[in-house]
Order: structure tokens, then sequence, then C-alpha cells
């Protein structure tokens, strides 16, 4: 049963993301937001639902290795993972705002994650307090970029929903809440259940099937986007989603319920290795072919993440 709850799980995650985007762009359009603050603010958090209602029910049940676990498992999974496969099917592309903004605004996000968890062994309210204001300041400067750069603006908002009745908004809405509050409460129970049977730990099970799991809406877009051979998914709509999964996520989960660090793993093994897979990016966009990831590349990333993943199961 536990494999067809974590499977139920990730569905409804989906399912649920899916709707809750399209609910709350809705809604920002009725309210006259402009598409750029709808895409950078609006978008941004609502793609991050399905990790905060993950990591916040985990939390919450006492499993706090799930809720760093899945995190940095997913940001791990989209770099080596997302990242790779997509520029395996189609080279991506590297701008100057990924390494002049996005990248050093990630490591630095890392970093203070390692720092947080390091000298106490536990995300705390405070340490939650300092990652959400972190992330309104960094939305802050990403709106006033964007606005002195146009070509930054986001372009998946879809600027239809602005029709769409009240009736359906609010439809849209209470499926999404819904879908991703199950969801959540499948996925986690699954996956302790699934941990149990297989003799491994929690903190195994989420860096890999949990971070696989709320990473497949950005794989399934970028894959679908490199198949078609149309824009890729950026370099940046994948860092920016890794830093929102450290300040958001992590931010309003610890400020709601303290994480603490069960797992001595998670601090040797799975941290190093987000911030490694990170780090590599800088190297790798500039060796020939420069300011681009191309399929030997992506090779490489996706090679690391396999290498991650079974380190995991065997350690």
């Amino acid at each position: 049963m536990s494999i067809v709850y974590i499977i139920l799980g990730f569905i409804l995650l989906v399912v649920g993301g899916e709707f809750l985007v399209r609910s709350s762009v809705a809604i920002s359009l009725k309210l006259k937001l402009s598409r750029m603050v709808i895409g950078l603010t609006v978008v941004s958090f609502a793609t991050s639902a399905p990790e905060l209602l993950v990591s916040l029910q985990a939390a919450l049940n006492g499993f706090s290795d799930i809720s760093l676990g899945n995190v940095i498992g997913s940001n791990i999974a989209n770099i080596g993972l997302v990242m790779g496969i997509t520029a395996m099917i189609s080279p991506l592309l590297i701008d100057r705002e990924f390494y002049r903004f996005n990248w050093p605004v990630m490591m630095l996000f890392s970093l203070a994650l390692y720092y947080f968890l390091f000298t106490e062994d536990v995300l705390s309210r405070p340490e939650g307090i300092v990652l959400v204001i972190a992330i309104v300041v960094y939305l802050i400067l990403l709106i006033r970029r964007a606005r002195i750069k146009p070509e930054l603006q986001p372009d998946e908002v879809d600027p239809d929903l602005q029709v769409a009745s009240n009736f359906k908004t609010v439809l849209w809405l209470i499926i999404g809440g819904a879908a991703l509050y199950f969801g959540s409460e499948f996925l986690v129970s699954g996956a302790v259940d699934l941990a149990s049977a297989l003799g491994v730990s929690e903190r195994v099970i989420s860096v890999t099937m949990i971070a696989i799991g709320t990473s497949v809406p950005e794989l399934a877009a970028s894959i679908i986007a490199a198949v078609k051979q149309e824009k890729a998914i950026s370099l940046g709509n994948l860092i920016g989603s890794n830093i929102f999964n450290i300040a958001s996520v992590l931010g309003i989960t610890a400020i709601i319920q303290p994480i603490a660090v069960k797992s001595e793993a998670i601090l040797n093994s799975d941290i190093w290795w987000m911030l490694g897979i990170a780090f590599i990016l800088i190297p790798l966009a500039f060796l020939p072919k420069r300011f681009s990831l191309n399929r030997w590349k992506g090779f490489l990333l996706f090679a690391g993440y396999a290498l991650f993943v079974a380190l995991a199961f065997m350690g």
C-alpha cells in the first residue's frame, strides 16, 4: 500500500500544483497586477506549494528528516536530473544574468542553510524568519531588475486566465488546495511506510523518491519544451526554484515548526551534494562551449545525480 500512497500522493501534488497556479494567476490578473509581478512572485510561490505542503506535513508529524531531505533532494534533482536531461535533449543557453545574479543568490541561500543547520542542528523560528525576509528582499531586487531589463520578464503567465469566471477561479483554488493537502498526507505516509519496509531511513526516501516527485512538474515541462525545440525552461527558472525551496519552503516550515537535524548524513553528505552540484555550474558555464550547457555537460550533471542516488541507498 505504501507504493500506492506514494503514487497517489505524486499525482495529487502535480494536479494540485497546476490548479493552484491557474487560480493564483487568475486572481492576480483580476486584481490588475502586472504579468511581470505575477510571474516573479505568485507563480513562483504557487509552484513551490508541493514542496511546502510535504515539508510542513512531515515536520508537524515529527519526520523532520523528510522536511529537509525533500528540499535538499529537490534542489539536487532540479540541477542534476531536470537540467541534465533537458540539456541532453536540447542545449541550454546561459545568459549573463545567471552568473551575475541568480547563481550567486542561490549559493548565498544554500550556504546560509548549511550555516544555520551546522551551528545548532536545527532550523529555528528566528532563522526561518530571516529566510522569509531574505526571499522578500530577493523578490524586490528581482522585480526591479526585470523592470530595468524587459527581457528578464517571465513568459509563463497565460493572459487568457484573466477572463476566467469567478466560479472557475474559486473551484480551481479549492481543488488545488485539497489536492495538495491530501497529496502531501499520502506522500509522507507512504514514504515512511516504504522506508520501514525497505529498511532504509526516511531521509534516503525523501532525498530521492520524494524529491523527484516534487520535481516532476519542472521535469515534464522541460522535456516537452526541449522535444518541441521550443525555448526550454530557463536556467533562471530552475535556479529560482532552488532559492524558493530553501527560503520560502524551509523558512515558512521552520516558523510554524522548527526543523531538527536527526540524520547526520544530511549535514555530512546531502547538503554537500547540494552545494557541489550547484557550484559546478559555473565552471561548466565557462568551459567550451562557453555560455552553453550542451549534451555532454548535461550528461555529466545527470551522471552526478545518478551517483548521488546510488550512494544514498548504498549508504
